[in-house]
């Protein structure tokens, strides 16, 4: 039978379980979020790639499939943040998840329409400004988590921030079962969130043959940090392009940025007047600077050459490290049911496996 774990932030977010699944850029789409939140979690849609006008229309697919409560992650580099804004309002979306560049001012209108507000914060410094800035709940993502990460490791991260801040804090990078879980809970996280585990899922738009070759990988060290594909450091599984990237000077990279850039832009994802502003910009600060601001528009195509249609060695293969421990592709309420079951042994086998007493010597 199905157990119910309830806390603050099953309260918070109407969840039964006190899991999130991170958004992930193109992975994060209606289905997966769909599926994660009808099995009692908190799934979340990012919105990031999604095409503006379109926003509307995923939000309400994702309420066909399920009445579960979910999120929608968005940034404020993305041209139509305010359509999203208001597709989570005129749906009454419970939660929104958000990336650098959305305003005080955003948040506060968000919340006076009763939408949960969360960010991602790799560092006490910017945990102790999320929450001035508004957040109601801090996702503290450690170095372990897969795509764009930080230095610093969950279980060093973690107890700093439960001291700095008073919201509720879910642990984030490493996670991918319920010892995970109830170690969080132990640690005073009121949850845990996860993006590897619910992309290596059968609700993931990811190509069968991609998936496969996550399987296969069973050495942490096969997935590394690098700052050479968009000059931000990201956790990915080595393959050919990461090598060749690592090996390639700034100013080879240029020529490909700009191109991905307009590629971006013929797409409708800006306008030229973006596109040649944010070209000249980068410019002006040299060639590396430059190509550390336009390559970040290649992401897209790399993330859909390599999680679509399935080319692991050419395309970008985001992971955790949690990823090296993970070799079944199973639904996610099997995910979900298993990882609450194990946690709940394991909070309720604590109390059996020491025995506190005061030392009087």
């Amino acid at each position: 039978m199905p157990v119910a774990m309830r806390n603050a932030l099953t309260e918070l977010l109407g969840t039964r379980y006190p899991i999130i699944q991170s958004p992930m850029t193109w992975v994060s789409d209606a289905r997966l979020a769909a599926d994660v939140s009808a099995a009692g979690a908190f799934g979340i849609f990012a919105s990031t790639t999604v095409a503006a006008g379109e926003v509307d229309a995923a939000i309400a697919s994702i309420k066909h499939m399920t009445s579960a409560p979910f999120g929608v992650y968005a940034t404020g580099l993305q041209p139509n943040l305010e359509e999203v804004v208001e597709a989570v309002i005129r749906h009454k979306v419970r939660g929104f998840c958000y990336g650098r560049g959305v305003s005080s001012a955003t948040l506060e209108r968000l919340k006076s329409h009763g939408v949960v507000c969360m960010t991602n914060v790799g560092a006490v410094r910017h945990a102790v400004k999320a929450v001035e800035a508004g957040a109601d709940i801090l996702l503290v993502q450690g170095g372990e988590a897969g795509g764009h990460t930080g230095p610093v490791a969950t279980m060093v991260l973690l107890p700093q921030v439960l001291d700095a801040v008073k919201v509720p804090v879910v642990a984030a990078g490493g996670f991918r079962d319920g010892r995970g879980l109830a170690a969080a809970l132990a640690c005073g996280a009121v949850g845990i969130a996860m993006g590897t585990r619910f992309m290596m899922t059968t609700s993931t738009r990811v190509a069968p043959s991609t998936l496969a070759h996550y399987a296969r990988v069973s050495d942490p060290s096969k997935i590394v940090v690098s700052s050479a594909i968009d000059g931000l450091p990201q956790r990915v599984i080595v393959n050919r392009m990461v090598e060749q990237m690592e090996q390639s000077s700034a100013a080879k990279q240029l020529l490909p940025a700009l191109r991905s850039a307009w590629a971006l832009k013929t797409q409708g994802k800006m306008s030229f007047l973006q596109f040649a502003a944010t070209s000249l910009k980068a410019l002006r600060e040299g060639p590396v600077a430059a190509t550390q601001t336009l390559r970040m528009a290649r992401l897209p195509e790399l993330l859909k050459l390599g999680l679509e249609h399935g080319d692991v060695e050419n395309g970008l293969l985001p992971a955790g490290q949690a990823a090296a421990a993970i070799s079944n592709i199973v639904s996610c309420e099997e995910v979900i049911h298993e990882i609450a079951h194990v946690a709940a042994e394991r909070l309720r086998g604590i109390g059996h496996e020491i025995t506190v007493t005061h030392d009087k010597s």
